[in-house]
């Protein structure tokens, strides 16, 4: 059986499929030619990121596959309902990458508390002359204990940012449609400790929000999120961490928001025009950049192979290969 990682997996999850007698193939082919490659290989199992895009006309024109694994958590990039009426699988590994996704969130946080984002701009080109007036313009940063931060979507990565958060000492609260979490468990010094967390209202969340971490995609209707009438609304010198999808915040109204002072910082992972996103984001000043690296560990990328070559393995024995 054929199996083609086309954005990558790890060499241990290659050598696990292999040992299993799969023929894995790992050099990335352009969108442009995938269709054509597909066919020529007689591929059957396809495994992509967030790079390629696996559409209909793809599943149409290539008889061959049978099954399509998403390295990570979101299925934007694949159309899962046709995969479904085709009758192909598709699998992803939702929990391989929080981990990763929330210590970015809080790598991040901490960078806008103390102004590294600017900081780290400034100091190379200004740093030898200027160096007495950037330390006046930074020193006045803040800390995040004592701070509360604001989860919106508490599944597996908005739990794990919360364990970071509530291990630096911030008060959690959190806005989910589904989950109802009263507390979080921590393990510090090899003891568990349990942590109470609170369920607000949206409305609660931004007012009372010293921090904001996104985690769920935007919504059904394609509105934002954080739209204008949610930033408008948000405690004044909030900042924002948006590791979701580049939809889930309006760009236009965040750009906004900064420049009135009313959001203090943003950190952006992901972007509405990847992989090109708009010029007037990625030279903004009180923003702090990356990136979409949210999943991009050595860690989570070994868990994201294992799990994919572990289900991988499970369906083959499940299904005729003929």
């Amino acid at each position: 059986m054929r199996v083609h990682a086309n954005d990558g997996i790890s060499a241990q999850a290659k050598n696990s499929l292999s040992e299993e007698g799969f023929k894995v193939t790992t050099d990335h082919v352009p969108q442009d030619q995938l269709i054509a490659y597909i066919n020529k290989e007689n591929i059957e199992v396809l495994l992509v990121r967030s790079a390629t895009k696996v559409r209909r006309d793809l599943m149409d024109a290539c008889p061959s596959l049978k099954l399509i694994g998403r390295g990570g958590v979101g299925l934007d990039n694949i159309d899962v309902a046709y995969a479904k009426d085709k009758g192909i699988p598709v699998i992803n590994t939702p929990a391989s990458s929080s981990i990763s996704v929330a210590e970015l969130v809080m790598a991040h946080l901490f960078g806008m508390m103390r102004n590294l984002h600017k900081a780290n701009r400034t100091m190379p080109v200004e740093g030898r002359a200027k160096f007495k007036d950037l330390k006046k313009e930074y020193e006045k940063g803040f800390e995040l204990r004592g701070k509360t931060l604001g989860v919106i979507g508490f599944g597996r990565i908005g739990q794990w940012t919360a364990r970071y958060a509530l291990g630096c000492g911030m008060r959690v609260i959190y806005v989910d449609n589904n989950a109802t979490v009263e507390a979080i468990e921590l393990e510090i010094g090899g003891h568990t400790v349990r942590v109470p967390v609170k369920m607000v209202s949206m409305t609660e969340l931004l007012q009372q929000a010293d921090a904001i971490s996104l985690h769920v995609p935007a919504q059904k209707d394609g509105r934002a999120v954080l739209g204008a009438a949610e930033l408008a609304t948000v405690k004044p010198g909030v900042v924002i961490v948006n590791t979701a999808r580049g939809g889930s915040v309006d760009e236009d109204a965040l750009l906004g928001a900064l420049q009135e002072g009313r959001v203090r910082a943003a950190a952006l992972d992901v972007f509405v025009g990847e992989p090109e996103p708009r010029e007037d984001l990625l030279t903004a000043t009180n923003l702090s950049l990356s990136p979409h690296i949210g999943a991009a560990t050595a860690e989570a990328q070994g868990r994201v192979g294992d799990e994919l070559a572990d289900q991988i393995i499970s369906w083959r024995s499940t299904v005729d290969v003929g």
